[in-house]
C-alpha cells in the first residue's frame, strides 16, 4: 500500500504555513466535507500527492498552479468496497478506463473467480496487471476456493497460501468468507481462516445472505466484519445490530439500493458502505460503477453527503486505508469535481494531485501465458451424456428470480417424451447441464431451470461462479451440446445459438473469464448476445450472468455444480426426482 515519504509530509506541512509552495490550489470550492456532512466553502492546497491544508485563508501565492473552481463542489474520490473485476469480463486496465474518469479512484477487489480457475498463480497475474494503474486497486485474498465441497474448481486455495498472500503490500482483506455452515458449525479449517486476521491489520469480509438470528451470532463471533448480501430491510437492519459493517450493493444482476435505502441514514455512522459487487461491461459504460450508487442513492432521498461518505471515507475506514476516503490536510489528493451532488457526475478527478484528464491513460501489458488461455478442458461429450432417463413422481426445478442471485425450488411435473424428461416451453422449463471443464474428472451434471423464458435454442458459458464450469441452459439436447463445444474452441466465453448455428457470442481466453479486447467491444458483443437471447424467448435481465449464477451453492435455495442439485439451505446434495 502507497505511504507517503518525509518528503512528502515535509512539503505538505511547508505549503500549509507558507514557507513553501504547494503544486496545486483549487480555489472557491465547496468541500463535500464527510466529517460533518456539510458542504463547506473553501480552498483546498494540494502540495504533491498530498492535500496540505482546507480553508478560506489559501491566496493565489501559495501555489504553483491556481484552478478557480467557481463555486463547484469538491468530493472525495470514491472506493468501491467490494468488487470482482472479472464480472466486468475485461483486464483491470479496461476496468479502470470505465470508472476513473467517473471518480472512482480506488476498489477492493476480490479475484475470487480466477483464483477458482488457476489459484495463486490467478491471483498473482491480476496483482501484477493492476500494478502500473492510476487507480489504486487493494486485493482482498479469495478464501473460499472451492467455495464448499460440492462444487469442483480449477485450484484450491489452503490456508497457508492465503496467510502467504496476506503479505503482499496491497492486500487488505481476506475476500468474503462463503461457507455459512462451516463457521455456524465450528468447522476448524473455516475458523483458521478468519484467525488469521486477529493479528493483522486486515478484515475478515463476510458473505451471508438470508442469515440471521443464531446462525448470524454464531457466523460474525468468529471475526467476520462485514456483508455484502442483504436483500430485505429486516435482514440488513439485524446485521447492523449486529455489529456488520454492511455494505449495500447495486450491481448488475444484484439490485438491492432500493430495498435498504431506509438504513442509508447518517444514524448509523461509518457502518455503510455502497459497492458493486458483479457490474457487466453495459452497465459500467452506460451507468458507470460506484458512483452510479451513490448517483441513485441521492436520487431515492439519501443525503447526498452521506451517500458520497457510504462510498469514500467509511470504506477507508472499515478497510483501514489511511489517509483515504475524505478531504483534510493529509490525506491523499483524490478528489472529485461535479456541479452538483444532485445526479453525481464528474467533471474533472484529480488523482495523486494531478488532473487525470491531463495525465496518459494507464498502459496494462500483462504477459499472458498460454497456460492461461487454455483452461477449458471439456471431457468429450455426446447426446447421450446430457439426457435425463424419466423417472417416477416430479422434479425439483431452480427458478431464476430477475435482478437477484437468489433462486426459489420449484416442484414440477416433468414432460416424458420416449422415456426421457425434456425440456417444455409451455411450462416455462428448460434443462440446465453443467460440465466439470478444469480437466479433473469431466463429471456431468443435469437438472431443470425456469424463469429464462425460453423457447428454443440454447446459451452457454465458462462464467459459472464460484467453480468456473461450463454451464448451459437450452431446449434441447443439440443445441447444448452444439453449444459446449463452441465454447471448448473459443477457449471460453458466452455463446447462444439455435439449430446448431451461432447467433452471438464472445471470446473470453483469458481464464475462461476474461477478454484481450477494449471494453467497448465486449459491450458490443454482449449487446449482441441479449438480442440473440430475447430472440429465443430469454425474458430475464442479464441472462448470462443469471446462468452463471445458478451453480453458485452458496446462495439459496438450489442449485446446480458439476456434481449435483445443491439445496443451499440443508448445505447437502438432494434427488432431482421427488
Amino acid at each position: 500500500m502507497k505511504n507517503p515519504t518525509i518528503e512528502d509530509l515535509q512539503w505538505s506541512a511547508d505549503a500549509a504555513i507558507g514557507r513553501r509552495r504547494g503544486s496545486l490550489l483549487l480555489k472557491n470550492a465547496r468541500v463535500a466535507n464527510v466529517f460533518t456532512l456539510e458542504l463547506e466553502p473553501a480552498s483546498v492546497l494540494i502540495a504533491g500527492s498530498l492535500i496540505a491544508g482546507v480553508g478560506l485563508d489559501f491566496t493565489d501565492a501559495d501555489a504553483e498552479t491556481v484552478v478557480d473552481l467557481k463555486g463547484a463542489i469538491l468530493t472525495p474520490g470514491l472506493i468501491d468496497g467490494h468488487l470482482h473485476i472479472e464480472s466486468s469480463l475485461v483486464t483491470p486496465a479496461e476496468y479502470e478506463s470505465a470508472v476513473l474518469r467517473r471518480g472512482v479512484t480506488g476498489i477492493v477487489a476480490d479475484p475470487h473467480e480466477v483464483a477458482n480457475v488457476a489459484g495463486v498463480a490467478a491471483i498473482e497475474w491480476m496483482i501484477q496487471a493492476s500494478e502500473n494503474l492510476q487507480m489504486d486497486v487493494w486485493f482482498a485474498v479469495p478464501s473460499s476456493v472451492p467455495a464448499t465441497p460440492m462444487e469442483t474448481s480449477g485450484a484450491i486455495l489452503t490456508v497457508d497460501d492465503i496467510a502467504c498472500l496476506l503479505a503482499h503490500p496491497r492486500v487488505v482483506a481476506i475476500g468474503e468468507l462463503m461457507n455459512v455452515p462451516g463457521f455456524v458449525n465450528g468447522d476448524l479449517q473455516e475458523l483458521q481462516k478468519s484467525m488469521l486476521t486477529h493479528d493483522k491489520p486486515h478484515t475478515a469480509e463476510g458473505h451471508a445472505p438470508g442469515l440471521m438470528g443464531r446462525a448470524l451470532q454464531a457466523y460474525l463471533g468468529s471475526g467476520i466484519s462485514s456483508d455484502h448480501e442483504s436483500t430485505t430491510l429486516e435482514e440488513g437492519l439485524q446485521k447492523l445490530r449486529s455489529g456488520c459493517f454492511l455494505m449495500i450493493r447495486e450491481g448488475s444482476a444484484t439490485r438491492n439500493l432500493e430495498a435498504l435505502m431506509p438504513l442509508l441514514n447518517p444514524r448509523h455512522g461509518d457502518r455503510i458502505g455502497l459497492v458493486t459487487d458483479d457490474r457487466l461491461p453495459h452497465d459500467l459504460i452506460v451507468e458507470g460503477g460506484v458512483d452510479f450508487v451513490v448517483r441513485k442513492a441521492i436520487a431515492l432521498g439519501a443525503d447526498p453527503v452521506y451517500a458520497v461518505r457510504c462510498a469514500s471515507w467509511n470504506t477507508a475506514r472499515h478497510f483501514r486505508l489511511q489517509r483515504r476516503g475524505a478531504i483534510a490536510a493529509g490525506y491523499f489528493a483524490d478528489l472529485v469535481v461535479c456541479d452538483r451532488l444532485e445526479g453525481f457526475a464528474a467533471t474533472d478527478v484529480i488523482k495523486d494531485g494531478q488532473f487525470v484528464s491531463r495525465q496518459s491513460a494507464s498502459s496494462d501489458a500483462p504477459v499472458i501465458p498460454e497456460s492461461i488461455r487454455q483452461s477449458v478442458r471439456l471431457p468429450d461429450l455426446e447426446l447421450a451424456s446430457l439426457q435425463i432417463r424419466a423417472e417416477s413422481g416430479n422434479i425439483r426445478v431452480i427458478e431464476a428470480i430477475p435482478n437477484q442471485i437468489l433462486t426459489r425450488e420449484r416442484i414440477v411435473a416433468p414432460t416424458i417424451v420416449e422415456g426421457l424428461a425434456i425440456a417444455d416451453p409451455s411450462k416455462d422449463l428448460a434443462k440446465l447441464v453443467c460440465i466439470e471443464r478444469h480437466g479433473h474428472h469431466g463429471k456431468v451434471a443435469k437438472g431443470f431451470a425456469s424463469g429464462f423464458g425460453l423457447r428454443e435454442g440454447a446459451l452457454a458459458c465458462s462464467v459459472a461462479h464460484d467453480h468456473h464450469n461450463c454451464m448451459a441452459v437450452g431446449m434441447n439436447d443439440s443445441d447444448i451440446l452444439f453449444a459446449f463445444e463452441r465454447l471448448r474452441s473459443l477457449g471460453g466465453g458466452l455463446v447462444v445459438v439455435n439449430d446448431k448455428r451461432v447467433l452471438a457470442e464472445l471470446s473470453l481466453p483469458i481464464f475462461g473469464l476474461l477478454s484481450d479486447q477494449p471494453l467497448e467491444t465486449v459491450r458490443e458483443s454482449l449487446v449482441k448476445i441479449d438480442q440473440a437471447a430475447r430472440s429465443l424467448g430469454c425474458v430475464l435481465p442479464s441472462q448470462i450472468m443469471a446462468l452463471s449464477f445458478l451453480g453458485l451453492e452458496v446462495i439459496p435455495e438450489l442449485r446446480l455444480t458439476d456434481l449435483g442439485l445443491v439445496d443451499v439451505l440443508r448445505g447437502q446434495f438432494v434427488e432431482m426426482w421427488v
